[in-house]
């Protein structure tokens, strides 16, 4: 047989559906082999495209994500989405086309040392450079980033490996090792911590929805009566409407949430990254008593200095937890749950023009169903969909918030369409970011996944000015123009709206979903807003 088409035998051991990627030269190999394998390649317009769809696929299904690239210039397109993966934990598997080993030991075309320049945004980085070595590599490289705390691995191919013939070899058993229980002397220390305090609350993390274990914090919250905030990219691990969650941690500034943990005496951190919301922030004094409930040790840092850890299977942990714990008097405020449900509905019949964010948040929460899928962008509009948007379920908001990357929208949401074929997917996107990617507006259409793409139009980098404005009171440099976007979408076969009133956004995406195609909506949005926010939120008062 030959190595290339070994190579694609291991990949479908891993129970791989679809490879994102674009073929090169230094792939044909691997391409040709395919062609007998029932993986779908998806054929992207850039590779930074495949690798955004490969780490939100990972994101959704838990699975690894698997994409394609060819050496050199098509390997170095690949680094955005696989660094912002890596950092978010999602689980992927790159791989790269290489040219022959007989050329790699001296200055030659389009050579560069990729296993070295991908090996500080991956966990496993390496050559295959015998084709008998074929299966192990494969094995090792969709364990490792499966494994807690997921992230990427990369395979560089090299293409005199791939087209060898060897003897037949057969793909390495799937093994995935099963994550220790918890120490019960550790569970019951945490337990007598939770025991006497007064108003502890709990941080929910990504980690919570990567263990599954959503219903066991719930049970655990509502056993000793908890409030749960939840960081970014944690929305939905209990439901908005719930009565014991207090919304989303994660801004910079200070926010109605931020009172409920300034006036905690206990933070129970469950599947917490720190990636997603540095202590520093909300522990600047060190007075907070931390208990960590993770898969994994805490990192050390100065700010999160733990009382107890417990470590092993999160959703094991907190069953035990809520059995071992006697609640005490704990006590929390209805007020600013109550404050912050008020606010996010505050904006409701808003009619001014352009949208306000606010407005645009609250028609968007209507118009989509609980298990629909948002993925936001990177920009302004990432900071209100954070704080605003109501989510009931897990992995049904996706905001990348560890490498924090534009252009992730727009491909995201075709791997969201490919990862949960029944829901509808939203990308939420400013201009800039989707200017970024907008060739898969192509791949989307061609491939047929229905997505609805909400640009939120300004001309501006928004976010960067805001920045601009608060730190300098005045702007540099975030200009731009744009073109008509309905144009655009109507030359990609997609089908374009434009919002003229405000009136008209909600009955827009409601028609957009059920175009059951490719649709953009050219949304204008007031940004002036966002200083608005910046002044709330410094004058802020805490309703507790």
């Amino acid at each position: 047989m030959k190595a290339s088409d070994l190579f694609v035998k291991c990949l479908e051991n891993e129970k791989v559906e679809y490879i994102f990627g674009i073929p090169g030269e230094e792939n044909l190999d691997v391409m040709d082999s395919l062609l007998s394998s029932p993986i779908k390649f998806i054929l992207t317009r850039h590779e930074q495209g495949a690798a955004f769809m490969a780490d939100v696929y990972g994101r959704l299904t838990g699975k690894a994500g698997v994409c394609l690239a060819t050496l050199g210039p098509g390997a170095t397109n690949l680094v955005t989405g696989v660094a912002d993966a890596n950092m978010d934990h999602s689980p992927v598997v790159a791989i790269a086309g290489q040219g022959s080993t007989t050329r790699m030991h001296k200055e030659s075309h389009q050579i560069l040392d990729l296993v070295n320049l991908f090996a500080p945004i991956t966990k496993y980085s390496t050559q295959i450079r015998e084709p008998e070595v074929i299966p192990e590599i494969v094995r090792k490289a969709f364990k490792v980033a499966e494994a807690e705390k997921p992230g990427c691995s990369f395979i560089d191919f090299p293409e005199n490996i791939a087209e060898m013939d060897i003897a037949a070899l057969q793909p390495l058993k799937v093994q995935q090792a099963s994550l220790p229980a918890p120490r019960a002397d550790k569970v019951k220390q945490a337990a007598d911590i939770i025991a006497h305090a007064k108003y502890p609350i709990i941080m929910a993390g990504n980690g919570v929805i990567r263990a599954r274990a959503e219903n066991s914090l719930i049970g655990f919250a509502e056993a000793l009566h908890i409030p749960v905030a939840n960081t970014f990219m944690a929305k939905g691990v209990i439901p908005f409407s719930h009565p014991l969650c207090i919304g989303t941690v994660g801004l910079q500034a200070r926010d109605f949430v931020s009172c409920g943990i300034d006036r905690a005496d206990v933070i129970i951190c469950v599947g917490y990254d720190m990636v997603e919301y540095h202590p520093y922030l909300w522990n600047p004094d060190n007075r907070h008593s931390i208990i960590h409930i993770d898969s994994m040790p805490a990192e050390v840092d100065s700010h999160y200095i733990v009382e107890t850890g417990i470590i092993g299977d999160i959703v094991q942990s907190l069953n035990e937890l809520a059995d071992e714990t006697t609640a005490a008097d704990i006590t929390h405020s209805d007020n600013l749950k109550q404050t912050i449900e008020e606010e996010f509905s505050q904006h409701a019949n808003d009619i001014e023009f352009p949208l306000k964010p606010q407005k645009i948040i609250w028609d968007l929460r209507q118009a989509v169903a609980d298990d629909d899928v948002v993925i936001s962008d990177v920009g302004a509009h990432k900071m209100w969909m954070a704080r605003m948007f109501q989510s009931e379920a897990s992995n049904t908001c996706i905001i990348s918030n560890g490498f924090a990357a534009m252009g992730i929208a727009l491909p995201g949401a075709i791997a969201a369409k490919l990862a949960r074929p029944d829901s509808a997917a939203i990308a939420i996107t400013g201009d800039a970011g989707f200017l970024m990617n907008v060739q898969e507006l192509e791949t989307a259409m061609r491939i047929n996944t229905p997505i609805v793409v909400i640009v939120w139009n300004d001309s501006n980098y928004g976010l960067i000015k805001w920045k601009q404005e608060a730190q300098f009171g005045r702007e540099s440099n975030v200009h731009f123009n744009n073109p008509d976007f309905v144009k655009l979408a109507e030359s990609f076969g997609a089908k374009g709206y434009r919002i003229k009133q405000t009136q008209e956004l909600l009955p827009t995406i409601q028609q957009a979903i059920k175009d059951n195609t490719v649709v953009i909506i050219d949304c204008p949005v007031d940004y002036s807003e966002n200083m608005k926010l910046t002044q709330k939120l410094g004058d802020l008062i805490c309703p507790i």
